[in-house]
């Protein structure tokens, strides 16, 4: 077409109307057309081959592992080891990303996490936090609900559908993500042995899981659920990507106490014996406990990283209750706050809350039920009222826990 008086073959504007106009074999194409033409292809398409319009995000310090644990001290009482295994496993992680675009000559591999630690202890809640300090994509998945491709539940590769939904489908944000895997220890295999039968729910697992903790491009269904032949799948990198998993591994003691306990000759065999026994277990735990307790060897291998969680005691569940940021009690009285009404704690309640809680044997995730159990008759007949403040006592905690008690039983 002549380069004089060109127009749009799309709206008929000529060159002297537009900023740029771009020339093709027989037709020409103005810049507008062509942002609009843009927007039209972007609405129509599914939300994973979107462009996201972030080009280079830009980059937050990356914080030291001293910063990291000064703020999970504020979120999660207690658990200065797995805070300090944690923040540097993370620091190093991060910090190997940034190595390794600048420098290929040394290719650091990552380090995966496991942690072990009874119900209630914060598994969860220090890697949501470390997730939430760092902004990157988290996702929590459950294991219990995976099982071997083939089978009734969701494929491994569906961890990775909820990573990129939680990085709003932009890929390379997704692959420098944290995804934390609950229940690790109830895919366990069944005995110490290989099984002869198939362990669909348990050792098949862990042998899809091999491939997303060390590192390989993976086919993602970007909707979730299952693979259909005919489905388009997002090619995700998992070698960038940090797994932490958690488990509460019940009955782990024994084999550790089996371990420690077999020293059959020598004189120190009875004091051995009655140390071992009076201390917790769990932090002499080892690589060669997890296999015993059913986790492959390969895969233990692939989480370098094994640290565990204090059982809490009293002192730590009070500190929980109102020293923690986001504590219980701080919510409960924020909510008290938003209707005009003042809500306090007696030492004693406090007291007396801590003491069903260790009881239960559930740990902090205890203390919020009871709490909500106390507070379920006030909440219920506060609003409204023309009372403006409120003690929660000793007598009030045992009246109602009583109350609850007997109606369950």
């Amino acid at each position: 077409m002549p380069r004089k008086n060109r127009k749009c073959s799309f709206c008929g504007r000529s060159e002297n109307d537009v900023r740029l106009m771009l020339n093709g074999l027989d037709s020409c194409i103005c810049d507008r057309c062509v942002e609009q033409a843009y927007n039209i292809v972007q609405e129509n398409l599914p939300p994973w081959e979107k462009d996201s319009g972030v080009a280079d995000v830009k980059k937050k310090p990356l914080m030291r592992p001293t910063e990291m644990k000064k703020v999970l001290d504020e979120y999660v009482i207690g658990q200065d080891e797995a805070k300090i295994a944690l923040s540097v496993a993370v620091y190093n992680h991060y910090k190997r990303l940034e190595h390794n675009e600048q420098d290929n000559d040394v290719e650091i591999e990552k380090s995966n996490i496991i942690m072990l630690g009874s119900t209630g202890t914060g598994k969860t809640l220090l890697a949501r936090t470390i997730a939430r300090l760092l902004d990157v994509p988290f996702a929590i998945v459950d294991a219990t609900v995976l099982t071997e491709a083939g089978y009734v539940g969701e494929d491994v590769e569906s961890i990775l559908s909820r990573l990129l939904l939680a990085a709003d489908y932009n890929q390379s944000l997704a692959e420098k993500g944290i995804v934390f895997i609950d229940e690790i220890d109830k895919i366990a295999r069944k005995g110490d042995n290989p099984s002869i039968t198939r362990d669909v729910s348990g050792e098949g697992v862990q042998q899809g899981l091999l491939k997303l903790l060390e590192g390989s491009i993976v086919n993602v269904p970007p909707k979730g659920g299952r693979k259909h032949p005919d489905q388009d799948y997002v090619h995700m990198d998992t070698k960038n990507i940090l797994f932490i998993c958690g488990g509460a591994f019940d009955g782990i003691e024994r084999k550790i106490a089996q371990r420690l306990n077999t020293h059959t000759v020598g004189y120190n065999n009875v004091s051995v014996r009655h140390h071992v026994a009076g201390t917790e277990l769990m932090r002499y735990v080892q690589p060669q406990d997890l296999k015993s307790f059913g986790l492959i060897p390969e895969i233990i291998g692939r989480l370098p990283v094994l640290t565990y969680l204090h059982p809490l005691d009293r002192d730590a569940l009070k500190r929980i209750l109102t020293d923690a940021k986001n504590s219980i009690i701080r919510q409960q009285i924020k909510l008290f706050e938003m209707d005009g009404v003042e809500l306090e704690f007696a030492p004693e309640a406090l007291d007396a809350i801590v003491e069903k809680a260790v009881q239960r044997k559930l740990g902090a995730r205890g203390l919020r039920g009871i709490v909500e159990t106390l507070m379920t008759d006030l909440q219920f007949n506060t609003p409204g009222s023309d009372t403006k403040k409120i003690t929660i006592t000793a007598d009030y905690v045992n009246e109602q826990l009583s109350k609850s008690e007997v109606i369950a039983g």
